[in-house]
């Protein structure tokens, strides 16, 4: 991965735009990021990890603040980043949730949060070419590319040391969650749940079959009728199904025998009763032919009743018809008699009562056309009233309006004016302000010659001092090498060795080598006498190369003063300051003077079409008033010769249609009437002719032979069911099996009955014990087979059981686990291991060879969990320290080697090798000047191998060892950016 471009908008504390070019700032692949305390330098890399994931690190991102308080309304809070992912260029955009001023009224809307994912280049395969809006989208393909989450970038991109030392001292619970959120171990975790989950299924399942085993046990037993076992077995079983099977038999055999007895008593008891059932029917027989014949008379006189009860229902019918009759006659005549009071017309007959309804009808009529044109002046009436109200309302609305419009042209004038002075004042502003810039970059100019002059003579000493040492160190260089020459014949003397030829001579014989003086200089004094001057040589230089530049720096601030005084400058800053706070003040109210000024012309523009409204308006009222009087009088005139003395046309008409109604009634009634007389006569003279028919003399008579339907039929059927009972009692004592029976015998039943009891009750007794036995055998084979089943099913699941519960205490750090630690842990501890065999590596370059990691895996004190333990090896004492005991400048030291392995470890991990961007945020103040060389040699290997690598540190040292620089200014309008390259 790698970061080209990233560009913040009202982003922490950055209230405009800016842009960091990473392309330019890791050209060299090492940059620095300094600036003031709070000035935004950690929001940069804030920035970076919220346009991939959308969150930022820490308890930054709980807070939920990431716009900027000081930027414009109007300024979008974004952050745009480009970056190559896999072979892939992106360009990620993402706005956070805020809350922005309303575009119109006062309050603010909650602004939601969007993301958008395009590409840079050719689009992948599979994907949209115009990339993806979604969050959700943009997520997944962010860490698919990535390979990581976004705690991992944070651990292994933008390497936070105060957290890493924390970790070097963190306990092992503390350290255990850090590496699991790096590494993604859940799924170890959940290896060890579900093995937990399932022992606890398995448990579960065998306590059931335990369990069913028991019942089986306790059904048995209560079946059997015996005591329950605490350890049984299938023989137990099996020998109460053989008792029970012996005790069947037996009961079959005794139900036999009682079932035999039962037959032949109730052989006796059936020949008796059949007998007594013999002599009742011959009895019951010859006492209904008796009855019959004493009843003779009785049936004659219903016989005679019946049949005149037939004859009489004719009579009754008309009689009833004829009494109906007289009732509807009397009903119409009282009727028709009120009507004729009340319409005092008790003579006129049924024709001249319809002639006259006809021609009221005809009048009434005549009036619906006026009842029409009644509606309408009533409805006319009411909108000459609305008109008057409406015309006067519209006369004061127009005379109003131009009350308005009279004092228009006053204060367009007066807007007029002023915006022309806010136009030029704006017009003014930017050439005040430039000059007020220019004066304020003099006198910061000027307040600083005094420290460049300083400066300057500081270096001018420093020079001097460095061109002495530098002759000194060279004068002694020359001493050594012109001594050394001296006693050369000394020094080649010591290197010749008998038979050996001479360098000089060539002779193999030395008969007087020379001897070395006390003075005699050797070739290690004179390298280390030449370095001495060398590096003497290169201070000078610099110091040359410092008072060269303090001079520069003077000479450049003496011509930004362009001969004035930096009181002259203060003074004229002062004055343009103030003249450019007047020009913005007033150009700061153009925009609203110009609104109000446009809204000022909207609103004549807009009084005056209501004021020509309101006048249109009026007389359009007036003139509709007018010409509906003239149509009202009119129609007044011909309504009131039509109503007469009544109040309206229609009350009139009504009662017109009211009178016609009652006389056509009138009429209706009194034809109704002879209708009823003519229907009476009729009916009376039917009642006549069906008396004659009947054979009834009276009506009386014939009424009184009536008889209900129920007592005919129930007379009816009393002679049929007599005559019925005669022929069943004569044909019983013709039966042959009767015969010879006289009726006065009789039979001992009793006696036959008690015995076939006591033969019944034997036999359901043997018959319930014999159900009993035969049940509990069933019952116990059934409950037997079941019981075995289970026996058989429990073994192997006890065996199963033990085998996982172990296997679970071992998975999960305990039991047979001797070092008590659980999966999950053996899987960290290893992850670890490799962090710390990684970040020893850098660890002993950077402590010079003094410090190494120590990864233990033993369980912690009093049982504890172990396999997390992370400890320091101090090669000058040989002993392992924890790592609570190093210094301040150590700690950081093991803090970055320990988060540079753990970065080139979790890469590896998930698989997102090219890592091509790190930053590293503070720690470096903690070093001395030696240590910090050795941790940049291991940072200059970092980039050596192609990465980038970011500092953001306040130490000054950095500032002269690394020459591309990203400095963030801090001021009260926000912060800003500004790239400095060496």
């Amino acid at each position: 991965m790698r970061l080209h471009r990233l560009e913040v908008a009202a982003f922490g504390p950055f209230a405009g735009r800016e842009v960091v070019d990473f392309d330019a700032l890791g050209a060299d692949g090492l940059f620095l990021l300094h600036g003031d305390t709070g000035a935004g330098k950690t929001t940069l890399l804030d920035a970076v990890a919220f346009a991939l994931f959308g969150v930022v690190p820490g308890a930054r991102n709980e807070a939920k603040k990431l716009r900027c308080e000081l930027a414009e309304a109007e300024q979008v809070t974004e952050v745009v980043l480009e970056v190559t992912v896999q072979g892939q260029r992106l360009r990620l955009v993402r706005s956070p949730e805020y809350d922005r001023p309303k575009r119109s009224g006062e309050g603010t809307t909650r602004q939601r949060a969007k993301c958008s994912l395009s590409w840079v280049g050719e689009t992948p395969a599979g994907q949209p070419a115009e990339g993806l809006t979604r969050i959700d989208e943009v997520a997944r393909t962010v860490q698919r590319l990535l390979g990581m989450s976004a705690d991992q970038f944070f651990q292994v991109v933008l390497l936070p040391q105060g957290e890493f030392a924390r970790f070097l001292r963190a306990d092992t619970a503390e350290r255990e969650q850090l590496l699991e959120r790096l590494f993604g171990t859940k799924r170890f975790s959940d290896v060890e749940a579900w093995f937990r989950n399932l022992r606890q299924e398995r448990m579960r399942e065998l306590e059931i079959r335990r369990q069913t085993v028991r019942e089986w046990v306790a059904r048995l037993s209560q079946a059997a009728g015996v005591e329950a076992r605490e350890e049984v077995s299938s023989t137990w079983a099996s020998e109460l199904r053989e008792n029970a099977d012996a005790e069947v038999a037996r009961a079959l055999a005794a139900e036999t025998a009682a079932r035999k007895a039962w037959e032949v008593a109730d052989q006796r008891l059936q020949e008796g009763r059949t007998f007594v059932e013999q002599v009742r029917r011959v009895r019951v027989a010859m006492a209904n032919l008796q009855s019959w014949k004493e009843g003779e008379a009785e049936r004659r006189r219903w016989t005679a009743e019946i049949a005149a009860a037939r004859r009489a229902v004719p009579v009754a019918e008309a009689v009833a018809t004829e009494e109906r009759l007289k009732e509807r006659l009397a009903e119409v005549q009282q009727n028709a008699k009120h009507r004729a009071q009340t319409l005092a017309r008790t003579k006129a007959t049924v024709p001249e009562l319809r002639q006259e309804a006809g021609a009221l009808r005809e009048e009434a009529g005549a009036l619906s056309g006026l009842v029409e044109e009644g509606e309408q002046q009533r409805r006319d009436k009411e909108r000459l009233g609305r008109l008057a109200v409406q015309a006067d309302q519209a006369s004061a609305r127009a005379k109003t309006l131009g009350t308005k419009l009279a004092g228009m042209p006053a204060r367009a004038e007066e807007l007029r004016s002023r915006v022309e002075a806010a136009t030029q004042a704006a017009a003014k502003l930017d050439g005040a302000q430039a000059r007020a810039d220019e004066l304020a970059r003099a006198v910061t100019s000027a307040n600083r010659i005094p420290a460049a002059e300083e400066a300057v003579r500081a270096a001018v000493e420093v020079q001097a001092k460095a061109v002495d040492l530098h002759q000194e160190a060279r004068a002694h260089l020359l001493d050594l090498r012109e001594r050394r020459l001296g006693g050369m014949a000394a020094e080649l003397a010591a290197k010749l060795a008998d038979g050996d030829p001479c360098p000089v001579c060539g002779s193999a014989e030395h008969p007087a080598p020379a001897l070395a003086g006390h003075q005699q200089v050797g070739e290690a004094e004179e390298r280390a006498a030449a370095e001495a001057e060398r590096a003497a040589d290169a201070r000078r230089q610099q110091a040359l190369e410092a008072r060269h530049q303090a001079e520069t720096r003077l000479g450049a601030l003496r011509e930004a003063l362009l001969g004035r005084t930096a009181e002259d400058l203060t003074t004229e800053l002062a004055e343009v300051r103030a003249n450019v706070a007047e020009l913005a003040e007033l150009a700061e109210h153009r925009e609203r003077l110009e609104q109000e000024q446009r809204g000022l012309a909207a609103e004549t523009e807009r009084l005056t079409e209501q004021r020509a409204a309101a006048e249109r308006e009026s007389a359009k009222a007036e003139a509709e008033q007018q010409a509906l009087a003239v149509t009202v009088a009119e129609r007044a005139q011909r309504l009131d010769e039509a109503r007469k003395e009544y109040e309206d046309v229609a009350a009139r008409r009504a009662a017109l249609l009211a009178r016609v109604k009652a006389i056509e009634e009138l009429a209706e009634v009194r034809a109704a009437v002879v209708v009823a007389e003519e229907r009476l006569a009729e009916q009376r003279e039917t009642v006549a002719e069906v008396l004659r028919r009947a054979e009834f003399k009276t009506v009386k008579k014939a009424l009184g032979a009536v008889r209900d339907e129920a007592d005919i039929a129930r007379l009816e059927e009393a002679l049929v069911e007599a005559d019925r009972a005669a022929a069943v009692a004569r044909s019983t004592l013709t039966e042959p099996e009767l015969a010879g029976i006289t009726g006065d015998e009789v039979v001992d039943v009793e006696g036959a009955r008690e015995a076939l009891e006591q033969a019944s009750a034997q036999v359901e007794s043997a018959v319930a014990a014999h159900r009993a036995a035969a049940r509990v055998a069933e019952e116990l084979a059934s409950l037997g087979a079941r019981f075995d089943t289970a026996l058989r099913k429990l073994a192997p699941a006890e065996a199963e059981a033990a085998e996982l519960d172990a296997l679970t205490d071992v998975v999960n750090g305990r039991g047979q686990n001797a070092r008590k630690i659980s999966l999950r842990s053996y899987v960290l501890a290893a992850r670890l291991e490799e962090v710390a065999l990684a970040a020893t590596a850098r660890l002993r370059t950077m402590s010079q060879g003094r410090y190494s990691f120590v990864h233990s895996d033993a369980a912690g004190a009093r049982g504890t969990r172990g396999g997390l333990g992370l400890d320091v090896l101090d090669d000058f004492s040989g002993t392992v320290r924890p790592a609570k005991t190093l210094s301040g400048g150590e700690s950081f030291l093991a803090s970055l080697a320990l988060a540079l392995g753990l970065a080139d470890v979790v890469a590896a991990q998930t698989g997102s090798a090219l890592l091509d961007t790190l930053f590293i945020d503070e720690g470096f103040g903690t070093l001395d000047a030696e240590t910090l060389d050795v941790v940049m040699n291991v940072l200059d290997e970092l980039r050596a191998g192609g990465r980038v690598v970011g500092l953001v540190s306040h130490v000054e040292e950095l500032r002269q060892r690394i020459p591309t620089r990203l400095k963030v200014r801090k001021a009260r309008s926000g912060s800003t950016l500004a790239l400095h390259a060496g």
